[in-house]
């Protein structure tokens, strides 16, 4: 299935540039280090929100549903600003009586 509603799908600047690019988020860090040795970094971080953002044709697959609304993951491949190919998993979140999904994470996934 796809995600529903792609072309209103959010992706906060903010959840790339200080959390999966940043080096010093306690969390986000460690998806950094992935994501820096593809060539992505806080200076071209609209690349990689523009490589996230075409992982929405690919195939979405419903997780559990929270208090909050329903999650998708999406497995797919991008290629860095490297040129290296990587799989990774975004998540996606359709809030509660809204509906556009909402980016929530990426990080480094299997081989599809």
């Amino acid at each position: 299935m796809k995600l529903p509603n792609i072309e209103k799908a959010i992706i906060p600047p903010e959840k790339i540039r200080h959390y999966l690019l940043s080096l010093s988020h306690p969390i986000g860090r460690f998806k950094a280090v992935f994501f820096n040795s593809l060539g992505y970094s806080t200076d071209n971080w609209e690349i990689l929100s523009n490589d996230i953002r075409s992982t929405l044709q690919n195939h979405a697959e419903k997780r559990e549903k929270s208090e909050f609304g329903q999650k998708y993951e999406i497995n797919a491949k991008i290629v860095g600003p490297f040129r290296k190919t990587a799989h990774i998993i975004t998540v996606w979140i359709i809030l509660k009586e809204k509906d556009y999904p909402r980016f929530i994470t990426a990080y480094p996934g299997d081989k599809k």
